[in-house]
């Protein structure tokens, strides 16, 4: 009954360490203009250019919207490894399940949204070491006869799309799903018994339940799991300096202090 319990155990996911290699002065040709090109637009991208992060602005505290701005844990890890690599953070803000597809063609150099690693995003991206560990939550109105994962065998489940909420709730039986394009549209639902719960990352659960009165979140969890930044896969440099930044955070203590900020110890 509780087949889609499957804890997400993901180990870090180490990018190829590039270094550069010192060589005597070569004569001029177009083969050796063009690597010459090349070399010095990686450089550019990785010292005085601009990191180009997408996410969804919808998940709060990890990216959300502080007026105009985007702030939360997410924004905040994003803009320290630019700065670490010598480069400007740029938030671009869109649906979560675009996210992915921005990242391998291009239009982003990483993903940073509470995502999590799954065997079915590793085949379209690489990811850093995990920087956070989050679970599902389920989410219901007071009252409800939902007491566990169990129990949700037959209901309506709202959940926002693209995410792991959406792909593990597909393995409950007899289960019909409804998609929102945004968390808060799926707790709207609820609320308006639409559907009989709602699964989502536990963070944005909280300040959902806070904000809403009638509705409250499941203590027992629906999956655990690590959240790590998506990166081309193509582009191996910018992993290994990405997990070297991590590291750093992690190392000096500047990471936690960033996810203290947005959550406290309780």
């Amino acid at each position: 009954m509780k087949k889609w319990m499957a804890y997400v155990l993901t180990g870090c996911l180490m990018g190829a360490m590039l270094s550069g290699c010192a060589a005597a002065p070569a004569p001029a040709s177009s083969e050796g203009n063009a690597a010459a090109a090349d070399a010095d637009t990686a450089e550019e991208t990785q010292e005085g250019g601009t990191l180009v992060m997408a996410t969804n602005a919808e998940f709060p505290p990890y990216e959300f919207y502080d007026g105009e701005d985007i702030v939360g844990i997410d924004a905040e890890i994003a803009a320290a490894i630019a700065e670490d690599l010598g480069m400007t953070l740029e938030i671009e803000d869109m649906a979560f399940d675009s996210i992915i597809a921005s990242v391998q063609t291009g239009k982003a150099d990483i993903g940073a949204a509470g995502m999590t690693v799954t065997e079915d995003r590793l085949e379209n991206v690489n990811f850093s070491e995990p920087y956070a560990e989050s679970a599902q939550m389920i989410i219901i109105q007071e009252g409800s006869d939902v007491t566990g994962p169990d129990d949700l065998v037959g209901k309506t489940i709202g959940v926002q799309l693209g995410t792991t909420g959406d792909i593990y709730a597909g393995d409950i039986e007899n289960a019909t799903l409804e998609r929102y394009n945004k968390g808060m549209e799926a707790i709207q639902a609820l609320t308006q018994g639409k559907v009989d719960a709602v699964i989502i990352d536990r963070e944005p659960a909280k300040v959902f339940v806070s904000q809403n009165e009638g509705i409250k979140m499941l203590d027992e969890e629906f999956t655990v799991e690590q959240y790590a930044i998506a990166i081309a896969k193509e582009n191996e440099k910018l992993l290994a300096d990405v997990n070297a930044s991590i590291t750093k955070l992690k190392e000096s203590g500047k990471l936690q202090e960033i996810v203290d900020k947005y959550i406290s110890a309780e």
